[in-house]
């Protein structure tokens, strides 16, 4: 896959804000700070596209990047993050639940962890919720270059055992600053794209 055009089409907060188009969607969600912004901009292949920022929590609305003018990379708020007010976090609990619920246009969604920790309660209840709907799941675990060779091996099976991965499911390792699993989402992009046709 070759990315030559992309822009933040559409901003909602509510299902009546959609695009309406048919066509394919693909969710990304994380905690706040998980390299969400850093994974747009490495995937789109642009320099501070999705704004990233040193305080957690910007993202409050589903952004839907259109890309190639082909499918949407849907851009979602950031969870767990402590400083955003409980009323806050509550409704952008809803606004993605009605979204992952009803969107017949989504694909697949891409969870990101961070690789240099243990899965944290809200990505297993995010994996577990998304299991639930059987939405078709990748793991993407952001900041690999971060971790030593040393343990990477062994920070992989912990996550998906934490996790309880389903086969079914990929685990992508994931850097911004080397590029590493570019091309791997590349491909998942295009097996959707393709299957879809």
């Amino acid at each position: 896959m070759k990315i030559i055009s992309s822009e933040l089409e559409t901003i909602a907060v509510r299902a009546s804000q959609y695009p309406t188009n048919e066509k394919c969607e693909f969710l990304l969600c994380g905690r706040s700070n998980v390299g969400k912004s850093s994974f747009i901009n490495t995937i789109l292949g642009r320099k501070n596209y999705a704004h990233t920022s040193g305080k957690p929590g910007k993202t409050q609305t589903l952004n839907f990047y259109l890309v190639n003018d082909d499918f949407y990379l849907v851009d979602a708020p950031g969870y767990g993050y402590a400083d955003v007010e409980k009323e806050k976090q509550k409704k952008f609990g809803l606004m993605i639940e009605e979204y992952i619920r009803n969107r017949e246009n989504l694909k697949c969604v891409f969870l990101l962890v961070d690789f240099r920790h243990k899965a944290q309660e809200n990505d297993i209840l995010m994996y577990n919720f998304l299991k639930y709907y059987e939405i078709p799941t990748v793991i993407v675990a952001t900041k690999y270059d971060k971790v030593k060779t040393s343990i990477q091996d062994k920070q992989i099976r912990i996550l998906k055992e934490e996790l309880h991965l389903l086969p079914q499911d990929k685990f992508v390792l994931f850097s911004s600053v080397t590029k590493k699993g570019r091309e791997e989402i590349y491909n998942i992009l295009s097996s959707y794209m393709e299957s879809n046709e």
